[in-house]
């Protein structure tokens, strides 16, 4: 089913355009993992240790009331959600006085005192001390960068080294991309973010991949043919397996955000900006920076190519 006839966008003639745009977000997304390192993010218990737990009521309870019950316990610092699936609330506590181990006996034991008609059941509870939080960070970054390398040392091998530096720079702008989206929203930066982002870069890596691999392929036929023009007929013929992809993985994703429910609305959000936004990079980010590079390797001229070539 061919939703996309034959195209000819200039994508390459938008890549000054589309780069000033990039380095904004890249910057913000820089800001936000400064941020992030000095603990002054949204950081999740994941990574800042704490306490959480998911109580279900027989009956709906009062945010308010439930916040004030918690603060006259010394428990000030709890966060509290509704879950709309049912009368639930998820509460997370971050460092508190009290020892590990006690805090989430101690909301239990706040609850049963304060609202003795209404009953509870735990369904879920999970406590992360300090320390072990900033080994998970620091063990996540390890893991971004591990990975990031990984995929260099891949596309070098498989196509060339300047395809490589293409795919590595587009990968790192979704990741910043996502970074600084959440940083703006405020949204919790934990572990599944974290698994977001990391299934994000292997999906703009497969979708960069396809394009890489049409252009390869257009650069050994056409030899009389500007780069430029390689480059953009290239984009456009891998264009409705591009949109098709990426609109098949965004209705997943999009259903996960919808119907998934609170536990997972902020991964199926990462997944929902991620499919978009690595499809954007692995059109006017990757392929841009290869033709640059290949530009420069065979010292072409650029001024002289015509304005639709640029």
């Amino acid at each position: 089913m061919q939703f996309i006839k034959k195209t000819e966008i200039d994508f390459i003639g938008k890549s000054k355009i589309t780069f000033i745009i990039s380095s904004i977000i890249a910057i913000i997304g820089i800001i936000g993992i400064i941020q992030i390192a000095r603990n002054a993010a949204n950081m999740g218990i994941d990574f800042s240790g704490g306490t959480s737990i998911q109580l279900n009521f027989q009956q709906p309870v009062s945010l308010e009331k439930a916040r004030t019950a918690l603060a006259g316990n010394n428990l000030k610092e709890a966060s509290l959600q509704e879950i709309k699936e049912g009368n639930k609330l998820l509460i997370k506590v971050g460092k508190t006085t009290l020892a590990t181990g006690r805090v989430s006996d101690t909301i239990k034991e706040v609850f049963k005192k304060e609202f003795p008609e209404n009953t509870f059941v735990e369904e879920s509870s999970s406590e992360i001390g300090p320390s072990i939080g900033d080994k998970l960070k620091k063990d996540t970054l390890k893991a971004v960068a591990i990975s990031m390398i990984g995929i260099v040392i891949y596309i070098a091998w498989r196509f060339d080294f300047k395809f490589g530096v293409g795919a590595i720079v587009a990968t790192l702008h979704d990741v910043l991309a996502m970074i600084a989206l959440f940083y703006i929203m405020d949204k919790e930066i934990n572990l599944l973010f974290i698994t977001a982002v990391l299934t994000i870069a292997g999906y703009s890596l497969t979708d960069t991949v396809v394009i890489f691999d049409r252009i390869r392929e257009n650069l050994n036929k056409t030899s009389m043919e500007s780069l430029a023009n390689t480059f953009n007929n290239s984009i456009n013929e891998v264009l409705s397996r591009t949109v098709i992809t990426s609109l098949t993985t965004f209705l997943a994703a999009i259903s996960l955000l919808l119907f998934g429910g609170e536990v997972i609305h902020d991964f199926a959000l990462a997944l929902v900006a991620g499919i978009v936004i690595a499809t954007y990079s692995s059109i006017f980010i990757a392929s841009p920076i290869v033709l640059e590079l290949e530009n420069r390797r065979k010292k072409i001229n650029l001024p002289e190519m015509t304005q639709a070539e640029i």
